[in-house]
C-alpha cells in the first residue's frame, strides 16, 4: 500500500510509484447512457459530484422505475450507439434497423425506438449533475491500465484487449510515458484498506481513490451479444488470486472478483479538464473521514 507521504514524495518500496514507469492517461471514455457503448474523448471536464461531463449523463428505466442496464437486461448488449458530443447527436442500431436522435429534442422518438425493440415501455431520465454513477459513494472515474486489460484478456481464448476494455467498462485508461510499460494491475496501488483513501492526481485534477470495483455479471457477457462465457467468474477470481501484486493486499478482497478503481473527486477540482497525456502523481494514504 502506498505509504504515508505527500505527492511527489520518494521512496523505494515494493509496488512504490514512483520506483518504475511514469503514468499517464492513455484514453478517456465516458458512456452517454448508461450501458451503451462509450464515446472516446481526448479532454473532458470534471462536473459537479465529480463525475466526467456527459458520462452517464441518461439512463434508461423501465415503467417500475428500475434501471434497464446491463445488470438487468440481456437484450442492453445487442444495441450499438455512436454519440457525436459536438452535436449531441446519438446513432442507434438494433439487429433489425438504426436510427439517429438528438439527446435534447428527441427523446420521445428515442424511448419510442428502444421501447418497441425492448418489447416493453421505457424511459430516458437525464442528470447532467454527475450522471448515474454506478457506485454514489464513489461517483469519480473508474481507472485502469492498459496492462491490466492486456493481462486479464489473456486469461480467456477469444477476449481480446478491446473486448476486455468493452466488458469492464473504466473511463480512465493508463499507459506509462515514452516506451516504457506499467505493470499489470498498476491502479491497484491507487487504493488502500477500507477506511482509508489514496491522495492522486492526473493533471491538474486531484483524485481520492477508493476501492477495487466490485463487478457484476456485465464483464462475463459478450459486449455484442450477451452471450454469457462459460466459466468466466471462475477463471476470473482463480487468475486474480494468482497474479494479485503485493501493493493490492487488502481488506477490500472479500472476493476476488473485484477490479478497477472506483474514486472520488473533491469540490476543489471540479471544473478542472482531464486530458489525454496528463501525468499521474500519487501521494498518501489517509482516513477517508479527512
Amino acid at each position: 500500500m502506498p505509504a504515508d507521504s505527500t505527492p511527489g514524495d520518494e521512496g523505494s518500496e515494493v509496488g512504490d510509484p514512483t520506483d518504475g514507469p511514469t503514468a499517464v492517461v492513455r484514453r478517456l471514455t465516458t458512456f452517454p447512457v448508461k450501458s451503451l457503448d462509450g464515446c472516446d474523448r481526448e479532454s473532458i471536464e470534471l462536473v459537479e459530484n465529480g463525475g466526467l461531463d456527459g458520462d452517464r449523463e441518461f439512463a434508461l428505466f423501465d415503467s417500475n422505475g428500475d434501471y434497464v442496464n446491463g445488470k438487468r437486461e440481456r437484450a442492453v448488449h445487442r444495441i450499438r450507439a455512436d454519440f457525436d458530443p459536438a452535436t449531441r447527436r446519438l446513432r442507434l442500431a438494433v439487429p433489425d434497423r438504426e436510427a439517429a436522435f438528438d439527446v435534447d429534442d428527441d427523446r420521445a422518438a428515442m424511448t419510442a425506438f428502444l421501447s418497441e425493440f425492448f418489447g416493453y415501455e421505457v424511459s430516458l431520465d437525464q442528470n447532467r449533475a454527475g450522471g448515474f454513477p454506478d457506485d454514489t459513494e464513489a461517483s469519480g472515474p473508474t481507472v485502469v491500465s492498459t496492462a491490466t486489460l492486456r493481462e486479464t484478456a489473456s486469461w480467456f481464448d477469444g477476449i481480446t484487449v478491446d473486448g476486455m476494455r468493452r466488458r469492464l467498462r473504466a473511463n480512465v485508461e493508463l499507459g506509462a510515458r515514452g516506451d516504457s510499460e506499467l505493470p499489470p494491475f498498476w491502479e491497484d496501488r491507487l487504493f488502500d484498506r477500507r477506511g482509508r483513501v489514496v491522495e492522486f492526481s492526473v493533471g491538474s485534477v486531484r483524485f481520492a481513490g477508493v476501492n477495487p470495483c466490485q463487478r457484476c455479471v456485465v464483464p462475463s457477457r459478450d459486449p455484442d451479444t450477451g452471450d454469457e462465457y462459460d466459466g468466466f467468474r471462475e477463471t476470473f477470481v482463480r487468475r486474480r488470486a494468482e497474479t494479485k501484486p503485493d501493493w493490492a493486499e487488502s481488506d477490500w478482497f472479500d472476493h476476488d472478483f473485484r477490479l478497477m478503481v472506483n474514486t472520488r473527486v473533491p469540490e476543489s477540482s471540479w471544473g478542472e479538464t482531464l486530458a489525454v497525456g496528463d501525468e499521474v502523481r500519487v501521494g498518501a494514504s489517509r482516513p477517508a473521514a479527512e
